[in-house]
């Protein structure tokens, strides 16, 4: 990774010369909101090593701030915008397309404003969805409900042309692409296509995914109410599993690549005694591997709660080699495995043990956000929408050291984030869990699994 250079330059569609109908302040000290400019930037890297100063200004460090400018692109009226989430669910969808939506509406008095059904395949005319106008009336209710009110599916995005088709055919100058590193690398497949076209259409990326895995990014929409829904279900499978002789909790968690999700829920929860993550490897069997040492749990205080995030310990199951309508590998079942082989270890041993296993996945994606989360949605959906309205294009809106700016596609995707073994956030986990550093009983094996892992984790799923 220290290898990798970025450029945070954000492209835009040409020069602002339309006065913003947001009528803001220039001054400081006006008790009024001022214009965010073009000009302001926030460092990406804060860090000082060894008293070294570093007070790097470059487009490789610096991000430009977001928020609406003084002078915009396009002239409001002429303004048509589209709208579509895409792949899997995620707590927040409803709250960004609210906040986009209402945005464009009442901030700058965009009229025509449609939405694309079941993601990319709302593009195609041989899929039979008609698009929604969208409006505050049929908008201001949806932060309530779960799920996505435009609906969402995945794949679609390899018919770049088609999309770009019915992008130019609709005369769309604003598309608005709410969804996962998969769905932002078509984002900007459409927006360079576009760019062949000499079209001009702003293209703005809402990152969504419930891992937290994006690059650069602080945390994802829908992270925070996904770790209170799991707490909850740790919670409720710690009362059942300390309620029994030897109850187990075994909790399937989401977390293809990254362990963030089953992390923060172990150090939420206090109530989980192991966390297996896709990024520190494990042996099951051995005197070391995890078998033996919830066996020792048992035997010291006759219960233990298991979480898993849903790609850990993926080399110890038969591989599917299929992949789903996204590109992504689908992945055998460690849930189910671990349930099976804990039954079959502990049977064998005429050890008396009491397993619950619950897999709460498809719940805590359909939730309903967090206050928290909700907020967060809005101020996205919102930023997204002033920076298409100034003419920026292929980017993202990310929260960045707390602090909301554009961040190029390009940059953004280029690898997934993931847990390190080595870092502050799983030494925490670790004393909340009170789990062995490994369980393992090669070390020299497992840190090369381990480097594997994370470097495999930051891949794309091209690159795999």
């Amino acid at each position: 990774m220290a290898a990798d250079k970025y450029d945070f330059a954000i492209e835009t569609l040409g020069p602002c010369k339309v006065q913003s109908p947001i009528l803001l302040s220039t001054v400081v000290g006006d008790y009024r909101a001022n214009y965010a400019k073009d000009d302001s930037f926030v460092r990406y890297r804060v860090n000082v090593f060894g008293n070294k100063d570093e007070d790097d200004q470059t487009s490789s460090n610096l991000m430009q701030k977001a928020g609406p400018r003084e002078y915009i692109y396009f002239d409001p009226k002429h303004v048509k915008a589209g709208i579509c989430t895409c792949g899997g669910l995620c707590p927040g969808l409803n709250d960004v397309i609210r906040a986009i939506v209402r945005c464009l509406y009442n901030r700058y008095g965009v009229r025509r404003i449609f939405g694309f059904q079941y993601g990319f395949k709302g593009f195609f005319p041989d899929e039979g969805f008609d698009t929604m106008e969208l409006n505050p009336d049929n908008v201001d209710e949806i932060h309530k409900i779960g799920g996505s009110f435009l609906g969402t599916s995945r794949g679609g995005g390899e018919r770049v042309s088609d999309i770009v088709d019915c992008v130019e055919k609709m005369d769309i100058n604003m598309l608005f692409i709410i969804g996962g590193d998969g769905t932002q690398r078509g984002a900007l497949d459409i927006a360079d296509e576009i760019d062949k076209r000499g079209l001009k259409v702003s293209v703005i990326g809402i990152p969504k995914t419930v891992d937290n895995d994006l690059q650069f990014i602080d945390r994802s929409f829908g992270f925070e109410t996904a770790v209170q829904k799991a707490k909850e279900a740790v919670a409720s499978i710690h009362m059942e599993a300390h309620s029994q002789i030897n109850g187990i909790g075994l909790v399937k968690l989401m977390g293809r690549e990254s362990g963030f999700i089953a992390t923060a829920t172990a150090l939420a929860s206090h109530e989980a005694n192991f966390c297996l993550i896709p990024e520190v490897p494990f042996d099951l069997e051995g005197p070391n591997g995890f078998l033996a040492t919830l066996e020792q749990r048992l035997n010291e205080r006759h219960h233990a709660v298991v979480i898993v995030a849903e790609g850990a310990g993926q080399e110890l199951l038969t591989k599917t080699n299929q992949t789903d309508a996204s590109g992504n590998i689908k992945l055998a079942d460690i849930g189910v495995y671990l349930r099976d082989e804990i039954t079959k270890y502990f049977k064998d041993k005429h050890f008396h043990i009491n397993l619950k296993y619950i897999d709460p996945g498809y719940q805590i994606r359909a939730a309903v956000t967090t206050a928290n989360d909700s907020i967060y949605c809005e101020r996205l959906g919102n930023n997204a929408v002033h920076a298409a309205m100034a003419g920026k294009t292929k980017m993202v809106i990310g929260l960045v050291h707390d602090k909301f700016v554009h961040i190029p596609i390009s940059a953004v995707t280029m690898h997934r984030n993931v847990v390190d073994p080595e870092g502050a956030l799983w030494r925490d986990a670790l004393d909340a869990t009170g789990q062995p550093i490994l369980m393992v009983n090669d070390i020299a094996a497992a840190r090369e699994r381990m480097i594997k892992a994370v470097a495999d984790g930051r891949k794309k799923p091209s690159e795999k």
